[in-house]
């Protein structure tokens, strides 16, 4: 009678190159934000008025002899999101071929549905001139699919195999309450945040830390006037004509400001919880301190941004890094969510010998 002992396989090793292609999709996907963020910046969605051609041209045929001026914010995000479509597709092929959880494989599908409808609505965003609620749901969308792409990546991580098996040991969900939290207000903040740029009121309170020249703006008449006059002095300085705004649109960014402040109050309560369990869940404490991190740095990019009326490039840095916060912000809910499905590959062996690994089998 002998004894061996039966090891596991190397977590996650079975389909390396599809844990890799998911992670550099959710890369591109955030990439595509920072393009996209470009081109509302530069104020260039128009400086190509046609779709899905560009200047009656097939898009990737385009020569980038002509790409000068808006065009080429504009034409790049094109071709960043055609790639980013393409990725998705290929990515939902592989799941299809290769992934036995159907929950998994529905996934695909869905980000093939979500990066479609992505590109019709920038395309009906180009038809129809841009639209304040089009463009600012164009953006929205866009953030949905980096959440649903971080949700696919993390189906092929190794630490998802690793949690299934060792049976899921996770925090439960109580504790995993405020970066949930977090997640639901950085989500509603984008969504202000989107339409705050796409009504033009990202310069409704020009001013910080006071807003409209006093503490709070009381939303009057006399709120309107000051950042008027405040415009009218601007152009005379700068050269810079901005329109003049209304009350409607001081609120606007005054709700934004307001999220914000929720944001910072959220994390700091995320930040709390995990310090209480960092004994216990180490890697929560540490992944929340990150999230900390990036906040604080979104928070000073929005206030640059403010101080320096919205330079094109830190405008674009501030929307790719609330895309980032709600990205990271999503994997550390997927961490600390407990698994209630999928715990098992039952078309793959490996995962019936890791049920058994370091066990003693008699011969």
């Amino acid at each position: 009678m002998t004894t061996q002992t039966i090891q596991p396989p190397p977590e996650g090793s079975e389909f390396p190159w599809l844990r890799r292609f998911s992670k550099l999709l959710a890369v591109a996907t955030i990439a595509l934000i920072f393009v996209g963020g470009q081109v509302k910046s530069h104020e260039a969605g128009l400086s190509i008025p046609d779709w899905p051609t560009s200047y009656g041209q097939n898009m990737l045929l385009y020569p980038l002899s002509e790409w000068n001026g808006g065009i080429f914010y504009e034409q790049s995000h094109r071709v960043v999101a055609f790639s980013v479509g393409v990725m998705s597709v290929l990515l939902c092929g592989w799941l299809l071929l290769r992934e036995s959880r159907r929950w998994v494989k529905a996934l695909g599908l869905l980000a093939v549905g979500g990066v479609i409808a992505q590109g019709v609505l920038g395309g009906l965003t180009v038809l129809f001139v841009q639209p304040a609620w089009l463009s600012s749901l164009h953006g929205v969308v866009a953030q949905s699919f980096l959440m649903l792409v971080v949700l696919v990546a993390y189906t092929q991580s190794r630490e998802r195999a690793r949690r299934e098996r060792t049976a899921g040991k996770t925090l439960s969900l109580p504790s995993a309450m405020p970066i949930l939290a977090v997640v639901a207000m950085v989500f509603i903040q984008l969504i202000v945040g989107a339409f705050m740029r796409h009504t033009e009121s990202g310069l409704a309170i020009p001013d910080f830390p006071l807003m409209a020249g006093g503490v709070l703006p009381w939303f009057t008449a006399e709120s309107v006037e000051w950042v008027n006059t405040w415009r009218v002095d601007y152009a005379f300085e700068t050269g810079r004509v901005l329109p003049e705004v209304t009350l409607s649109q001081i609120w606007v960014h005054f709700a934004h400001r307001v999220g914000a402040a929720l944001v910072l109050l959220s994390v700091a309560y995320a930040l709390i919880r995990a310090f209480r369990d960092h004994e216990a869940s180490p890697h929560m404490w540490r992944g929340t301190m990150l999230l900390v991190g990036l906040v604080a740095t979104q928070a000073a990019l929005g206030i640059t941004t403010v101080l320096t009326q919205k330079v094109p490039l830190l405008t674009s840095l501030h929307v790719v890094t609330g895309a980032a916060i709600l990205g990271y912000a999503t994997l550390l809910t997927l961490r600390a969510l407990p698994l209630s499905w999928g715990t098992r590959r039952l078309d793959r062996p490996s995962a019936a010998v890791g049920g058994i690994a370091g066990q003693k089998v008699q011969i």
